[in-house]
């Protein structure tokens, strides 16, 4: 069956890293920009200042009332005509005084700003040149005539740098931005590169008929190794229960047939009773190793959760039915559950509480957690019976072992139980009961 997939790990991490270099990038240099752009124009800024303070400080006023320098300008910029460097004086009621660099043009001052310290302003008043201006206002003494002093420059030279710093910074973050990429590339390529190995590995074991990867791989993967080489391990194991059932029925069918067969060929005149009694036994194997293929399989399936009070009253209505004579007890913790499929708790009680019904003396006490403080879960099934001897009591767990033959039965009972107990984690144990006298069954599962 063809699997479904989400995409690429590596795409979406390059894409990620684009994305978050892009952003930064955009970030950092649009803050660049501005930072540089006010450190720019705050220096022009503070080259038009200092010639207007020169020009206050040496204006005087004329006997006409009008503004002159009393020592001319050291900037010869402003003599230079069109040379983008200017400045104008006006007064009200007086003549302007301007720069020779204006030559046959004048400033527009903005009439609205009355200030004393200096204001900087951006103008497009003349058609082609953009002019960078500051103004003041400032009362000379003799006069009182609030004169404006303004000093203006051209923004060609400031925008120019501007322009070629934000030119270099362009192609500066785009080169930084391909190389934070390809870094990226190049760190999710490493950085995925113990998956591929993963996958490789695999691959080996697939092909190669390893059961475990040992290659050596960063903590982060470690986890996921460690289970994978959990569940190959739980494979494994699997397959050789198979393997094991298999041959062990496949043993135990053997004699029979050879038996039947033999039977078959010799025109044994009692061949009747012989299929009779070679079927049961090959009917009770049977049974015995489909109940451990079957937990063996619900175990693989996953973790389950069973209430061990629902299963033992299931149980113990269908014994009252086969034993309506035989007085059965239930107690314990009703909350108590055991991680099991409930079809496989109910064949252990099953066989338990029919073997106490069948070969007690009539009375049948079942308790649930009767040890709480266990890690396990206890189930304890007592009866009043004679109870079986100490020295028998590890034999009586072989498969068709019986020590009443009187009464009908399989012998498979206490040897399925061990057997399913076992698969799941669990433990049964014999011994004698202290309230009835007779037999103590002890079985014991992991707590859910």
């Amino acid at each position: 069956m063809e699997t479904r997939n989400t995409g690429s790990i590596a795409r979406r991490m390059m894409i990620i890293a684009a994305v978050w270099i892009v952003v930064l990038l955009a970030i950092g240099g649009f803050a660049l920009d501005r930072a540089l752009t006010q450190l720019l124009s705050k220096q022009f800024d503070e080259q038009l200042e200092l010639p207007l303070t020169a020009m206050i400080s040496s204006a005087e006023i004329d006997p006409y009332g009008d503004v002159w320098f009393n020592r001319p300008l050291a900037d010869q910029r402003f003599l230079e005509p069109n040379s983008g460097f200017y400045y104008q004086i006006n007064g009200s009621g007086a003549v302007n005084y301007f720069s020779r660099s204006l030559w046959d043009r004048t400033l527009a001052i903005d009439e609205d700003i009355d200030a004393e310290n200096p204001v900087f302003y951006d103008s497009d008043q003349f058609p082609d040149e953009s002019l960078r201006m500051v103004q003041r206002t400032v009362q000379i003494p003799g006069s009182d005539t609030q004169w404006q002093f303004v000093v203006a420059g051209s923004r060609e030279e400031l925008d120019d740098q501007l322009n070629s710093i934000r030119a270099l910074l362009g192609w500066s973050f785009a080169v930084l931005g391909v190389g934070l990429f390809l870094m990226a590339v190049a760190q999710t390529w490493y950085g995925l590169s113990p998956l591929r190995r993963i996958r490789r590995a695999i691959a080996s074991i697939r092909q190669a008929g390893s059961n475990r990867v040992t290659e050596p791989l960063p903590l982060e993967v470690q986890p996921m190794v460690q289970e994978l080489n959990a569940l190959l391990d739980h494979s494994q194991k699997q397959a050789e229960e198979a393997r094991t059932h298999a041959g062990n029925l496949a043993h135990a069918l053997k004699t029979p047939l050879t038996v039947l067969n033999n039977a078959a060929r010799e025109h044994d005149p009692g061949l009747d009773s012989i299929v009779l009694r070679e079927s049961a036994s090959m009917q009770r194997q049977v049974d015995h190793h489909l109940a451990r293929a079957r937990a063996v399989g619900r175990r693989a399936i996953g973790h389950s959760r069973s209430l061990v009070m629902e299963s033992a009253s299931a149980v113990e209505r269908a014994v009252r039915t086969l034993y309506p004579e035989v007085r059965l007890d239930l107690a314990g913790n009703a909350a108590a559950a055991v991680s099991l499929e409930r079809q496989d708790l109910e064949e252990l009680l099953g066989n338990l509480m029919e073997n106490a019904a069948k070969y007690g003396g009539g009375s049948v006490f079942v308790t649930v957690d009767a040890r709480p403080d266990d890690p396990l879960c206890a189930i304890w099934i007592e009866d009043d019976g004679i109870g079986i001897p100490e020295e028998q009591r590890v034999a009586i767990f072989e498969r068709g072992a019986r020590l009443d033959t009187e009464k009908p039965g399989t012998g498979l009972g206490l040897a399925i139980v061990r057997d399913v107990a076992g698969i799941y984690g669990g433990e049964v144990s014999l011994g004698e009961s202290e309230d009835l006298g007779g037999l103590l069954v002890e079985l014991r599962l992991p707590r859910a």
